[in-house]
């Protein structure tokens, strides 16, 4: 049976737009449904002709200094750096799903930036194009609620105990911060295949 992988992504930008704004870098680590990392991909980009950056953006980046400097070093061409990210998506046989936390903010991102780039996208289905991800993508926080069986809309930007991200540090340096969300849905992973099976039972019919 084919396994499934679940691409645990973060990206750094200097806007709220992936329109008007340039992604700086981005991170995903490829996590196994049975929890296992099998993979990562970095990579810093140079921000797109044409654009601008975000005041507001640039305010906050100001006072993180480091992860300024990590979103920003020696940085490459976005065409080439798309293409080498399908490609190590590709090398994954198997179902591919794209994750995040939150899936929104990362996901367009990521979604634009694969459209601007290379033939495929997130967002989409097949007879609108290749979709590199199998069309699925997961929110992770809204994922924790659906397993502690919780009432009310997800907290995407809520804090999470530093053991559930495997002591990984929340720099906003993009491999730290894709590593400790993989490390959180590892453990809710763990934690759903000892749920009950009403779940299952409800979709076997």
């Amino acid at each position: 049976m084919a396994a499934t992988y679940y691409f645990v992504t973060d990206i750094e930008a200097d806007g709220p737009s992936p329109l008007v704004n340039s992604m700086l870098s981005f991170a995903s680590v490829a996590l196994r449904d049975d929890g296992v990392v099998c993979g990562e991909f970095e990579t810093v980009l140079r921000p797109l002709a044409g654009r601008g950056s975000n005041p507001s953006t640039m305010e906050w980046w100001a006072d993180q200094p480091e992860a300024w400097a990590a979103a920003t070093l020696d940085p490459q061409d976005p065409a080439t750096e798309m293409k080498r990210f399908v490609r190590w998506v590709e090398s994954f046989h198997g179902t591919r799903g794209f994750a995040a936390r939150p899936l929104l903010f990362d996901g367009m991102w990521i979604d634009q930036y694969l459209r601007l780039f290379t033939d495929t996208t997130i967002f989409g289905v097949p007879y609108w194009g290749p979709v590199v991800f199998s069309g699925l993508s997961l929110d992770i926080e809204s994922y924790a609620v659906g397993v502690f069986n919780r009432r009310g809309m997800p907290r995407p930007y809520g804090p999470v105990p530093a053991d559930w991200l495997g002591d990984h540090p929340h720099t906003h340096r993009a491999i730290d911060d894709a590593r400790g969300y993989a490390n959180y849905l590892s453990r809710l992973f763990a934690i759903a295949a000892h749920a009950p099976r009403v779940a299952q039972d409800f979709l076997d019919g």
